[in-house]
């Protein structure tokens, strides 16, 4: 844990982990469609970004795009897409300048070959970055990645390298999708819901979990603090 001074001294965690959930009611509110919910949302996020750098947070992992998201309606899976291409087009300078590290986690056999691209090139860009590191989990899920670190483990086992008797909790960590990377001290997730949602289920055993009801596009620099006291 580390300190930062803002009026008064706070404990920050080393490792944030968010699920920016409410964008759509957040549009709904307003009379508005779902796509200038997540709009709003992407605007918050990087909010959030310039406050971790600013508090010193070593670790923020974000649940950007779910598993099971591709469920959604065409033109809303669409529209994220979109956004997130425009979010890591126009803001991977401003990252790169500012030492954020980028790093994806999810499963990436499926995707486009664009979006492969993209994540590709912020992960290379920033690899040499020693700030913030800036984890997005996109086609993600909880349960995928356990399921994937058991194939890596299987085959390890075929293979020869490994026996049974030699699986632990160390070896399945590590065959996670990021294995270097400390569990979350944090879990936090706005709008009120108070599940997991399939998010780093192996990692947050001894997370401390908070649930806000804040709708994510109204999160802001003061909600940060309160979260962190």
């Amino acid at each position: 844990m580390s300190n930062k001074n803002s009026g008064s001294e706070l404990k920050t965690p080393t490792h944030l982990a968010v699920t920016m959930d409410g964008n759509g009611r957040w549009a709904k509110l307003r009379g508005m469609a779902r796509t200038a919910g997540h709009k709003a949302g992407t605007q918050a996020l990087r909010k959030l970004v310039e406050y971790c750098i600013s508090y010193e947070i070593k670790y923020l992992t974000i649940f950007s795009f779910s598993s099971e998201n591709w469920s959604r309606p065409k033109d809303e899976v669409n529209f994220i897409l979109r956004l997130m291409r425009h979010y890591v087009i126009s803001d991977l300078e401003k990252l790169n300048k500012n030492n954020v590290k980028i790093k994806v986690i999810g499963e990436r056999d499926t995707l486009d070959k664009t979006i492969l691209e993209l994540i590709e090139n912020a992960e290379t860009v920033t690899k040499n970055n020693t700030g913030l590191e800036l984890i997005i989990a996109f086609n993600y899920g909880g349960r995928g990645e356990i399921a994937s670190a058991f194939k890596k483990i299987a085959q390890n086992i075929q293979n020869g390298d490994v026996s049974i008797n030699d699986i632990d909790e160390d070896m399945i960590s590590n065959s996670l999708y990021l294995p270097n990377i400390p569990d979350p001290d944090l879990i936090l997730r706005t709008s009120g819901e108070i599940r997991f949602s399939n998010f780093l289920l192996w990692q947050s055993a001894y997370s401390e979990l908070m649930f806000i009801d804040d709708l994510w596009p109204d999160f802001n620099e003061k909600t940060f603090i309160k979260v962190l006291q």
